[in-house]
């Protein structure tokens, strides 16, 4: 399967303002691409890449005063399976858990494990522990929670989306992160595209997707929340320990979003 991704963004500065962008596909997925990784801004300025501790690819650059316009298109090549399911996959006791994991099970500034641990624990503590208990993680947070975007707010928590029981697919994703580290498995945070391949198409405009790996029978499996069962088409972009670590730009100094718009579809031959 071939796959259509890009966006064009736009901000606004009454100044020259450092930002960090995460705009980047993730490494693992940059040798599906067919076409060359560009990023353009008009007007033209000067970038330049790095890897964060989680492995990301992140962009640096100065915006100019006035209006900036980021635009990519990509073209990638994709399996066109649904997500991986592992019914079997067994849950790490946490003293045997890889010294890299143990960080996703920590509190974060999104997921407020202290808050939510006697919840968790009530509501989860008598599940089968492995897939089985983050499935019904997940499938408590999708009745939880009604999705709307005119619900979206940036600094909900994982306990006020929890206590509000409203939001965005990073509301979603922020909870059931929290209660998988509060029940000791390992979770990270992802963003990136995920398009309406082989579901209704969704009348509202295209956005980009979050969705969380839990650490189960030694690597990481896909989970989402929001939609609750295997999707097709998931790309990639960056992980994180929740929405803090992949936001899709960092601007130290006043600037506001003026332009957004994603682009994820199928080619069809």
């Amino acid at each position: 399967m071939r796959i259509r991704i890009g966006f064009d963004l736009a901000y606004d500065c009454p100044r020259a303002t450092s930002m960090l962008l995460m705009l980047n596909l993730h490494p693992t997925r940059m040798s599906d691409l067919e076409t060359p990784h560009r990023i353009e801004f008009n007007p033209s300025v000067e970038s330049r890449d790095y890897r964060d501790r989680y492995g990301n690819i992140c962009t640096r650059i100065v915006a100019p005063e006035g209006r900036l316009e980021i635009h990519t298109r990509m073209i990638v090549q994709d399996s066109g399976s649904p997500d991986e399911t592992s019914p079997d996959a067994k849950q790490h006791a946490v003293e045997e858990l890889p010294d890299r994991t143990i960080v996703y099970l920590l509190g974060s500034r999104y997921c407020e494990t202290d808050r939510l641990s006697e919840t968790a624990w009530s509501l989860f503590g008598q599940t089968p522990p492995g897939q089985p208990r983050v499935r019904a993680i997940c499938d408590y947070v999708h009745d939880r929670i009604a999705f709307g975007y005119q619900h979206a707010r940036a600094t909900r928590t994982a306990w006020e989306g929890f206590m509000d029981r409203q939001g965005v697919c990073r509301d979603f994703a922020h909870l059931a992160i929290a209660f998988c580290r509060c029940m000791n498995i390992p979770a990270r945070y992802c963003t990136g595209y995920l398009g309406d391949i082989g579901v209704p198409p969704d009348p509202a405009p295209m956005d980009f997707s979050a969705w969380f790996e839990a650490y189960l029978g030694g690597r990481w499996h896909t989970f989402d929340a929001r939609h609750n069962k295997a999707r097709i088409g998931r790309i990639l972009m960056a992980r994180g320990r929740d929405a803090t670590d992949v936001a899709i730009s960092t601007s130290f100094g006043p600037s506001s979003l003026a332009g957004f718009k994603v682009v994820t579809e199928e080619i069809r031959e």
